[in-house]
């Protein structure tokens, strides 16, 4: 269940939503006069998520160029990879 505080325990109990930001790794959402208005996380949640997101970008990327025919065979392109790593 997420977490739920309001402006006025950001401002006045920052410590406590910072510590429950880190032991949960998960968003805290603050609400301003009742509504929802911002989502606190830590940096490393944060930075799990940007890195989920651009995985999911590359498997994407890698769907569209099997569905559009873009392929090779896996011998050739490592073939091609080791040819790169030589001096």
């Amino acid at each position: 269940m997420p977490a739920i505080r309001s402006s006025a325990d950001l401002r006045n109990g920052y410590n406590e939503i910072s510590t429950l930001c880190h032991e949960y790794a998960e968003p805290v959402f603050i609400t301003k006069n009742g509504k929802g208005d911002l989502a606190v996380m830590s940096i490393e949640t944060y930075e799990r998520l940007v890195g989920r997101a651009e995985l999911y970008g590359k498997l994407q990327e890698g769907l569209n160029d099997v569905r559009h025919g873009r392929v090779r065979p896996f011998d050739e392109a490592m073939a091609e990879l080791r040819r790169r790593r030589e001096p």
